[in-house]
């Protein structure tokens, strides 16, 4: 095995313009896998993850995040569980920084309409880090659908208090109670009227919440305006995702992006190990390119023996990490194991999957 000075050494003789080949790299994986599944829409997540490096001493790009901790904070896009694309920042740098969101949406949008489909439904879900009116247009340029967390201004607030109750509506989950009412808003810049809807929890759990206890979230979205967006779900079979409560339902899955940055932690380490910030980018896109091809081999291999949403943890204890015996004799090598191994991993089943991978094709 290469030693610690070896990987130093190898990391540390990336240059910037290999970083965009690790980007480039993860693009080309995610249309492998966007063909294979071929979904009738494209929902995408923008989010920045914080890597806490609060123990490092001195290295380049360790700044105080919005988490009151060092470290890192690049800015990802997920899809489904697949991480597609990121950017390695500071620290320092929050959601909406600079002109990287619109640059990677501008890239990810054209290369999916070029690769898989022109006529696409694309939808983005973003958190109000990126209530950002410039993204909104450039969303609507590029005829993609977007739910976005607004800010609760102290207008909004007033006016929600003012509205009478026979006017907010009811939305329902098993165990969840929401009231919620749609608008057109338009804030004091903004070119244009948009779409919001207030939403504001009754149960949880199903406990009933106190009213000081019942948060106010308010989304806004450019699905149900008429925009070619509308038109592009209809067409494939999905006209009801413009209705209020299929939007707040969206927003509600929003939690499954996060729980990417989670699964890329155990898979690897948010600490990164080196001092200078270039050689921790390059360890950052390696292990991102490693965690795609991860999910991927548990969706094609592991999947009938494991819960597709296990984490790398769970994978290695379970179907990694199990005592077998190697012998030679004959010409062959036989790998023994258990009997108990051999039924609950389904050990036949798991090697014709792992010998016969779907093939690599993006173009």
């Amino acid at each position: 095995m290469a030693s610690s000075h070896a990987i130093k050494r190898f990391m540390g003789s990336f240059s910037w313009y290999r970083m965009w080949l690790f980007r480039r790299l993860l693009l080309h994986l995610f249309l492998w896998r966007l063909k294979l599944e071929a979904p009738p829409v494209v929902i995408l997540g923008i989010d920045a993850m914080v890597m806490d490096n609060d123990e490092a001493r001195v290295r380049h790009g360790v700044e105080p995040t919005y988490k009151k901790v060092k470290g890192f904070a690049p800015l990802q896009m997920t899809w489904g569980r697949f991480l597609i694309d990121a950017v390695f920042r500071g620290g320092k740098k929050h959601s909406n920084s600079g002109n990287s969101v619109e640059q990677m949406v501008r890239h990810v949008v054209t290369l999916i309409r070029k690769h898989y489909r022109p006529d696409v439904p694309i939808l983005l879900r973003l958190d109000s880090g990126f209530f950002d009116q410039k993204l909104f247009e450039l969303f609507e340029e590029l005829r993609i659908g977007y739910i976005c967390v607004g800010k609760l201004y102290p207008d909004i607030k007033a006016f929600a208090a003012q509205v009478p109750v026979c006017v907010w509506s009811e939305y329902k989950r098993p165990d969840q109670i929401w009231h919620y009412f749609e608008f057109g808003n338009r804030r004091g810049n903004w070119k244009k009227m948009r779409r919001a809807i207030l939403t504001r929890p009754l149960a949880e759990h199903g406990q009933w919440l106190f009213e000081f206890h019942r948060p106010d979230t308010i989304l806004y979205t450019n699905l149900g305006m008429g925009e070619d967006i509308d038109a592009l779900l209809e067409a494939a079979g999905l006209a009801h995702w413009t209705e209020p409560e299929h939007v707040i339902r969206l927003h509600h899955s929003r939690g499954a992006d996060e729980l990417v940055h989670r699964a890329l932690k155990e898979f690897g380490s948010e600490t990164l190990p080196f001092k200078r910030f270039a050689a921790n980018a390059a360890f950052y896109y390696t292990m991102a390119v490693a965690f795609f091809l991860f999910e991927s081999f548990k969706e094609d291999v592991t999947q009938p023996v494991l819960p597709i949403t296990s984490y790398a943890t769970t994978l290695r204890r379970k179907a990694i990490d199990f005592a077998a015996k190697i012998v030679r004799t004959g010409g062959r090598t036989i790998l023994k194991v258990t009997r108990a191994t051999w039924n609950e991993l389904q050990i036949p089943k798991l090697w014709a999957l792992s010998r016969s991978p779907p093939r690599f094709t993006w173009a």
